[in-house]
């Protein structure tokens, strides 16, 4: 159990992670971080449609299984002996 609680722990760190990643790799709106680290660039050389909705898709996937770690890791540490 304890092995199986460690391996939860690391998957939660490498997503988030990722998931952090992803977010700042979106296009951004208007001044913020996404614009800091060069994201105005991207608006002007005109990104595809199609990569950023592939972006939002790997965002969420990393979202769902970040959240479900996070439930898994709080069911085993309530129930743990």
């Amino acid at each position: 159990m304890n092995a199986f609680l460690y391996f939860l722990y690391v998957l939660l760190v490498i997503s988030s992670l990722f998931l952090i990643l992803t977010v700042l790799m979106h296009k951004g709106k208007g001044g913020g971080v996404s614009d800091m680290f060069g994201g105005g660039l991207s608006q002007t050389a005109g990104s595809s449609g199609v990569a950023e909705r592939n972006l939002n898709r790997i965002t969420l996937a990393t979202l769902t299984v970040w959240i479900t770690v996070i439930v898994a890791i709080g069911i085993l540490s309530k129930f743990a002996l």
